[in-house]
């Protein structure tokens, strides 16, 4: 009885049905001062709590360059709040030839020193770069 007179109690008080939308953000995009791209309206790296969401990094070639090349701009967005491929969680990569890229994943895999992410590969016919071939977005926890 204690405890639905504390519900009611707590229901009429309306504060269990008020839940906050507000979230905190904090924002990177090489080095922009105004920590976006507000022409394409996007940001490179958007943390929210521990999560790091990384935009897509993308290659016109896949080959070991430019995968690595991806990689490299993946590496410096981490690490714009400390995080390195250890931290990452899930990665999902866009590619407009999947065989190819499987040719070449040890280039990719070469980042992750073992410690592999939960990954999502899916071959498209195109991407917001029209002459892109390759683009890999990432989700890191940090500690």
């Amino acid at each position: 009885m204690k405890q639905f007179l504390f519900f009611i109690l707590i229901l009429s008080s309306g504060k269990c049905l008020a839940q906050t939308t507000d979230i905190k953000k904090e924002k990177w995009h090489w080095d922009n001062p105004q920590k976006q791209d507000t022409s394409a309206g996007y940001a490179q790296v958007v943390k929210v709590g521990k999560t790091l969401y990384i935009s897509g990094a993308v290659s016109r070639e896949i080959s070991p360059e430019g995968i690595t090349g991806v990689y490299r701009a993946l590496e410096r967005s981490l690490k714009s709040f400390g995080a390195s491929f250890q931290n990452v969680v899930k990665e999902n990569l866009y590619t407009t030839d999947i065989e190819l890229m499987k040719t070449h994943n040890a280039a990719r895999k070469a980042f992750y020193k073992g410690d592999f992410p939960a990954a999502t590969w899916v071959q498209i016919t195109r991407l917001f770069m029209a002459d892109a071939k390759l683009e890999v977005e990432l989700v890191a926890e940090l500690p």
